[in-house]
């Protein structure tokens, strides 16, 4: 029986020897089953088309259709010398032809507001352009006219000769909050359609000198030369605003873009394409902001408010009876705050109305009525 234990014993301590050799010189050579691990498998496979946590593709995909490519030609005619107009010159040196005009090119962006090919840009981005394509998502490029256009708002309306056009969905501008996130679409620098994400930085920004009339989304979407007139989208791909500017001093985006509200744009889009032009109410006077010397000098409690500085003869300011030195504090119950408020008060006003102005002249404050008259249209407006 001893013998036997010894037998197994050892042949058991060989076994165990050889084991150890084979799983460490050849673990290959021994056989193990596979361990059994419980993992966890998604129910639904993510695809390509399947929408991703924190994705915006949705959004994308809405909007990139209805934003296209604006290309466009200036030609500008070369001055000739007033020498070849000299009987004399001309007698010598014989007649000069004149010399050929030159060809500037620009890019922009723009987006459809109807299927039958009404697009809305910025008046920058056509401004003195002699021909205009506009090249859609799907590569197909069409010759523009411009329908009309406000350079005081920075925005035009142009239109292409086709029918069935994917066309932007607009948003609730009035719902836009800082801190929510956007999407910028455009053809930055021409390398075709881009998208860029950001958040809106900041509402209502004014006194910056781009246009007459500014009420500014700002965003940190980059923006860059090529994405003007492009859209500002938000996460559901709905139109919040059309991008005009940014603030550069190099020309790329520096993380300061300025897009102009969609509520502000349809506004100012259905005028233009019922009447041709935009009616603003205009009173005629030239107005200034009050500074602490300005108002230690006219002897003011404070600087609210908007000086009139000067008051043009026979404009319904003047029939009312406003005249320079006045301080304008308030226009049909609507505080003034300064002549950038002044302005937008006033040119949000219906021609024809009589409308109360508030002002305070020497130490009296007056309420004068006064008849709104019609903001005169620049040269650049289509009639």
């Amino acid at each position: 029986m001893q013998r036997l234990w010894l037998i197994f014993a050892q042949t058991v301590t060989v076994a165990l020897a050889v084991l150890f050799v084979l799983s460490t010189l050849k673990p290959e050579w021994l056989v193990r089953t596979p361990s059994i691990v419980a993992l966890q498998q998604a129910t639904s496979p993510t695809g390509p088309d399947s929408p991703s946590p924190g994705s915006y593709r949705e959004a994308a995909r809405a909007a990139l259709p209805s934003v296209v490519h604006v290309y466009t030609t200036q030609e500008i005619k070369q001055q000739r010398h007033p020498l070849f107009n000299d009987p004399l010159f001309r007698h010598f040196f014989g007649e000069r032809p004149d010399e050929p005009a030159q060809r500037n090119s620009g890019l922009g962006s723009g987006v459809i507001v109807s299927p039958n090919g009404y697009i809305l840009t910025n008046f920058h981005v056509i401004e003195s352009a002699t021909d205009i394509q506009v090249a859609l998502n799907d590569g197909k490029t069409y010759k523009a006219a411009v329908i009309g256009s406000d350079p005081e708002s920075d925005l035009a309306i142009l239109r292409i000769k086709a029918e069935g056009l994917p066309t932007t969905t607009f948003g609730q501008t009035e719902n836009l909050r800082v801190g929510d996130v956007v999407l910028a679409i455009g053809n930055p620098f021409g390398v075709g359609q881009t998208v860029t994400m950001g958040i809106v930085s900041a509402l209502g920004r004014s006194h910056l000198g781009i246009n007459t009339f500014e009420n500014f989304i700002q965003t940190d979407a980059a923006i860059n030369p090529g994405n003007s007139g492009g859209a500002l989208i938000d996460t559901q791909g709905h139109l919040v605003g059309i991008n005009t500017a940014i603030y550069s001093r190099t020309g790329g985006s520096l993380g300061i873009g300025f897009a102009i509200p969609a509520s502000s744009a349809r506004s100012i889009m259905e005028q233009i394409i019922s009447n041709g032009t935009v009616t603003r109410g205009w009173i005629g006077v030239e107005a200034q902001e009050i500074t602490p010397e300005l108002a230690e000098s006219f002897n003011l409690p404070d600087t609210a408010g908007a000086l009139i500085a000067g008051v043009m003869r026979r404009s319904p300011a003047d029939i009312a009876g406003i005249r320079p030195g006045d301080v304008l504090l308030a226009v049909n119950g609507k505080p003034v705050k300064d002549p950038q408020v002044m302005l937008e008060l006033i040119a949000a006003l219906t021609p024809d109305d009589k409308v109360s102005f508030r002002l305070r002249r020497d130490k009296n404050v007056l309420e004068l009525p006064v008849r709104i008259g019609k903001r005169p249209g620049t040269r650049s407006e289509k009639e």
